[in-house]
């Protein structure tokens, strides 16, 4: 191989097919399209861009392809575990096609959700993954205009901007006070964030019971302290609670946390229920009762989707409902 060129002089495509000896286009796919060449030819190509030390001008292909390879995403926080998931397995389905995906974080703040996807479609991404639903009607509005594939997830309409990978929180709700009412727990709490996802599933949650309970709201995103924020102000008001919800897995630590601080078993004294199924959840002591949703699911489908749609193709299946398993484990189990 030869010497790096010269800084006053950038190496070209040209330069990196002649030193991998391969054609112009096949060095190009090798770094655009992986997946339409030989992993020999990639790595030939690989080694090519090492010893020339070519970079891709991205604004000079953006330009003539009217393709920016890039797909922006948004999510709410990125302290949330329950979404590290989808955005590996969004990262890296993207990846094999020759995309990259930047974030922005919108800190469950409306307005902040709405400049962001204003910087982002003004920067043309070739697609938009949004964590929920776009629920801002210029917004959606400005999305449609823009004519990209956008995929809303992790929530469920039937009448997406464009397109839907997620599950109903609505029924995650109905189906946790199922699961409760079916333990025969009576005096039952509720610790929250105040997201618009987490009081989907908290009013449904209630309706089904039949009857409000001693509830809490905490700001989102809920970590670990504020879940034993929530327990304190629970006991507080209802001191004679036998099972708490919590409207995701970090709160219901903190909720456990608390309660054998205070000396409470868990679960023979409380029982206590979390949502998302993080990793940390099944690795605790009491492992945590909780809500699983196939996070890395919804980024290799919600991928395949931008991608096909960049691709021209029809999407057969627009709208994806995901479900969801409740899955019990030792904070419940009495």
């Amino acid at each position: 191989m030869s010497a790096p060129r010269h800084p006053s002089k950038p190496a070209t495509l040209h330069d990196v097919a002649r030193e991998a000896g391969v054609s112009l286009i096949t060095a190009s796919r090798a770094l655009s399209k992986p997946s339409l060449v030989s992993d020999q030819t990639i790595a030939r190509v690989k080694q090519a861009v090492e010893a020339t030390g070519y970079l891709p001008n991205l604004l000079a292909g953006g330009l003539k392809s009217r393709r920016s390879r890039l797909i922006a995403g948004i999510l709410p926080a990125l302290s949330v575990a329950q979404f590290l998931p989808t955005f590996q397995s969004l990262t890296s389905a993207l990846e094999t096609e020759g995309y990259q995906l930047i974030l922005g974080q919108s800190s469950y703040d409306p307005a902040r959700e709405e400049r962001l996807i204003n910087a982002m479609i003004s920067r043309r991404p070739d697609g938009l993954f949004m964590t929920g639903l776009v629920h801002n009607e210029s917004a959606r509005q400005r999305l449609a205009a823009a004519g990209i594939p956008v995929v809303e997830s992790w929530d469920f309409t039937d009448r997406p901007i464009d397109m839907l990978v997620g599950f109903s929180h609505v029924k995650v709700g109905a189906a946790i006070a199922g699961f409760f009412l079916s333990k025969g727990w009576k005096h039952i709490g509720v610790a929250t964030g105040d997201d618009h996802r987490a009081r989907l599933r908290c009013e449904a949650f209630q309706s089904t019971l039949g009857r409000e309970v001693p509830t809490v709201w905490v700001p989102a995103p809920s970590g670990v302290a504020r879940g034993r924020e929530a327990l304190r102000r629970l006991l507080a008001i209802a001191p004679g609670l036998d099972a708490v919800y919590c409207s995701s897995d970090q709160m219901a630590q903190g909720v456990i946390v608390e309660a054998q601080q205070q000396g409470i078993r868990v679960p023979e004294q409380l029982a206590v229920c979390g949502f998302g199924d993080a990793e940390h959840a099944a690795h605790l002591s009491p492992s945590i009762t909780t809500v699983g949703v196939e996070g890395a699911r919804i980024g290799e489908l919600a991928a395949q989707m931008i991608m096909d749609r960049c691709e021209g193709k029809q999407i057969d299946r627009p709208v994806v409902d995901l479900g969801f398993r409740i899955i019990e484990r030792d904070s419940t189990r009495r």
